[in-house]
């Protein structure tokens, strides 16, 4: 099938491209820039120009696609309102796209808020609801257009999504603790991050664009629990580091804006995701692609 994928040249989607074009898919991507453009190009993929802002152009691509994989984001988080807003208005234009046509809607969701405390499962709703709510209430959003003759599926990623090439959280948490002279991690330590390899999260869209039921929602996880202290401990073994708590007042000040999103606790399981999809991880852990030199490259 033709697939329409937004932020196919970013770090997940240009995993998913791969994957995609394995399976025999003809992909279109999303490319705001010349240099992404290439990129996709090389890979083999089509290209439409264009950004989140495109309303236009995101409709057409949905139209003329047999499915869509939207996993773009603004990521602005010094200005969260545009970027959630951008989120929600994205996905209002792609689901009015796709209504009564049946076609797979696959959308990038997170597990941020889900279940604080505990195992996030599948089950779980996403507690983000409109358009002030956190990535625009895009889940729910996505998810109510099953009714309108949708096949919605909502893919949560870990938060981090690790691998050799990662400038996201993991890669931030790295150069904050290269410039701070010590690998730090909020109060004791004991919150935990999912994780998963980029490959292994790339194949449950893969396999989520044919598989999932409508209305469903995916985990894209490989381990469900990774405390904050030991990837800090991980980023200081590898950076030679002195490894320190950060107290929860001064969290902000030493980790700036990724301070908050450093102490939510994200564990989850992806028990169902795995029986659904006859999805197995294969990739390395997030503790031994650290050690492996991922970050310090």
């Amino acid at each position: 099938m033709q697939v329409f994928v937004t932020g196919a040249s970013g770090w997940i989607g240009s995993a998913v491209v791969d994957e995609l074009i394995a399976d025999g898919h003809e992909v279109v991507g999303l490319a705001r820039s010349d240099a992404s453009a290439a990129t996709l190009a090389a890979k083999g993929a089509l290209v439409r120009r264009g950004d989140l802002d495109d309303l236009h152009g995101l409709r057409a691509g949905a139209l003329e696609a047999d499915a869509v994989v939207h996993l773009a984001n603004k990521h602005d988080f010094h200005d969260m309102a545009a970027t959630n807003a951008a989120e929600r208005a994205a996905t209002e234009t792609l689901g009015a796209a796709l209504e009564g046509t049946g076609k797979p809607f696959l959308l990038a969701s997170g597990l941020a808020g889900v279940a604080p405390g505990r195992l996030a499962t599948e089950h779980d709703p996403s507690p983000f609801h409109g358009p002030g709510s956190a990535r625009g209430g895009s889940e729910n959003l996505l998810l109510e257009h099953t009714a309108r003759g949708v096949h919605a599926v909502a893919v949560r990623f870990s938060p981090t999504t690790h691998g050799v090439g990662d400038r996201g959280f993991t890669g931030v948490l790295t150069s904050i603790a290269r410039a701070e002279g010590v690998s730090g991690y909020p109060g004791d330590g004991s919150t935990r991050w999912a994780a998963a390899h980029v490959r292994d999260a790339a194949r449950v869209v893969a396999l989520g664009l044919t598989k999932a039921p409508a209305g469903s929602r995916l985990h894209a996880v490989a381990e469900e629990g990774i405390t904050t202290r030991e990837i800090a401990e991980a980023i200081g073994a590898a950076l030679d580091l002195p490894v320190a708590p950060v107290a929860p007042q001064d969290v902000a000040g030493h980790f700036g804006w990724i301070g908050g999103f450093f102490a939510l606790d994200m564990a989850a399981s992806s028990a169902l995701t795995r029986e659904v999809l006859g999805w197995t991880p294969t990739g390395p852990t997030l503790l031994a692609d650290i050690a492996a030199g991922a970050y310090t490259g």
